[in-house]
This record gives structure tokens, C-alpha cells and sequence, in this order.
């Protein structure tokens, strides 16, 4: 195998997965990872528009565009997830999907996590109704608050430097 291929460590450990799960292991994983995304997507769908009705596989895109009319954008919402302590979803892909917030839950996700992660949801589509702002200003209990992206963008850094001295944190 070459770097081409990709990450070589990466590749084992998928094998790995899939030898110790076997042909009928593999195929009930797959079918738990499409029933914690089709139930996300329930709970989900009446604060937020989704992409494509109807029954989705292993992962669904539903779009912010509600919110979005409220002055909040995917990327707040993505942001505002931090402040629970939940890693955000893919935002703004696909492309086609305004505000899209991609959500694929796996199949070790157990019922308590998905219903975390679809309160959580639910409480910032209520907080962009009631308090944009505080979606707006996310995250807040994060060391790194949000980046000025403009910015950064127009001042951009492909360079690091120590700033401290050898070895020291910038």
C-alpha cells in the first residue's frame, strides 16, 4: 500500500471493524446507523426544514433556512452546539441545500445520546425565536471564542511562528 491509498492506519482499523463484525454483524450496525438517523430526523423536522422527505439512510441534511430568517445562520447553530459540549454537524454541504447541516448519527449512538443531541437542537431553534443573539454569540463556554472570519481571511497567516520562544505556546 502507498500514501495514494490513503492513510494505511486508517485502512486497517476499517478492516479490523469489519472482520469482527462479520457479514450479519455488519448488516445490523448498518441498519441500527439508519434507524438512529431516520429517528433524529422525526424529532427534528418540525423546527427544521428537511432536505428530502421521507425516509433517509445512514445520514439526513436538514436546512436552516427557518432559522435563518430569524438572523441565524447553519453556522451558529453549529457554533452554539459547542456550548453543550456536542460536536457540531457538517454545515453549509451540500451545497445545493441552503443553510444545510448534514446529521449522521452512527450506530453506537444510544437512544439517551439522540435525544441529547435532538433537545439540544430543538432548544437552540427555540433560543433563535426567543434570544437569536445568545445563538448569535456562540460559543461562550469554549477556551476559543468565535473567530473573526472576515479577518482572518483578509489577513491570512500560512506561516506559524513561536511567539514565546523555543518550544513555548503562542
Amino acid at each position: 500500500m502507498h500514501s495514494y491509498y490513503g492513510n494505511f492506519g486508517m485502512l486497517v482499523r476499517a478492516l479490523c471493524y469489519v472482520k469482527s463484525l462479520g457479514a450479519t454483524g455488519l448488516a445490523e450496525v448498518s441498519r441500527e446507523a439508519i434507524l438512529n438517523a431516520n429517528y433524529l430526523k422525526s424529532r427534528l423536522t418540525e423546527a427544521y426544514a428537511p432536505s428530502q422527505q421521507g425516509y433517509c439512510m445512514h445520514e439526513f441534511v436538514l436546512s436552516a433556512s427557518r432559522q435563518k430568517a430569524r438572523g441565524v445562520k447553519a453556522l451558529d447553530i453549529a457554533k452554539r452546539l459547542l456550548d453543550f459540549g456536542m460536536h457540531a454537524p457538517t454545515t453549509y454541504f451540500p451545497l445545493i441545500v441552503d443553510e444545510a447541516l448534514m446529521i449522521e448519527p452512527t450506530e453506537t449512538e444510544t437512544k439517551q445520546s439522540l435525544d441529547a443531541f435532538a433537545d439540544v437542537m430543538l432548544q437552540i431553534d427555540r433560543e433563535s425565536k426567543e434570544d437569536p443573539e445568545r445563538v448569535k454569540e456562540a460559543p461562550t463556554r469554549t477556551p476559543v471564542r468565535r473567530l473573526d472570519e472576515a479577518r482572518a481571511a483578509r489577513k491570512l497567516t500560512l506561516t506559524w511562528r513561536d511567539l514565546e520562544g523555543e518550544g513555548g505556546s503562542a
